[in-house]
């Protein structure tokens, strides 16, 4: 199974961005974790993270032609980027949504996504361990690993 696990913007800078919230987690070692976990769960991960929407945009539509999973972290385009939305309707694999934070507890901006509503499943609030269990998901659901 093909997964592409996508990051939005401010994500390349885990690590040293407001670590009491993101954790110490450098992006380099976000995007090797996925690539291990997939590995070991027999799906072919490609990791990838922008600033730019219309570079997201694109990754979407290429998602959606190949009929592909995602993860994806859309970060501050969760709550307001009906462009992202309206791509991610597009898909015809499964749609995880990843937040390290928890949404809901934080500013009242944050508590809503536009995206969760077309999104296969939600994970937010458990830092990066939401990827791994991400990609657990989508394994089972492929049938490459056990229920």
């Amino acid at each position: 199974m093909r997964v592409y696990v996508l990051n939005g913007p401010n994500l390349g800078r885990l690590g040293t961005r407001q670590v009491d919230v993101y954790g110490v987690t450098s992006y380099a070692d976000l995007e090797r974790r996925c690539r291990a976990d997939g590995a070991e769960l027999g799906l072919d991960v490609e990791v990838r993270q922008t600033d730019a929407e219309h570079e997201m945009l694109g990754w979407l539509h290429a998602a959606a032609d190949e009929a592909a999973a995602v993860v994806l972290n859309p970060g501050a385009w969760s709550h307001y980027s009906y462009a992202v939305r309206d791509a991610c309707a597009m898909l015809r694999g499964p749609l995880i949504e990843v937040h390290i934070s928890n949404i809901h507890a934080r500013e009242q901006f944050r508590h809503h996504s536009v995206i969760s509503a077309i999104a296969t499943g939600v994970i937010c609030g458990l830092g990066i361990d939401g990827y791994r269990l991400a990609l657990h998901h989508l394994a089972r659901l492929s049938g490459v690993a056990d229920q």
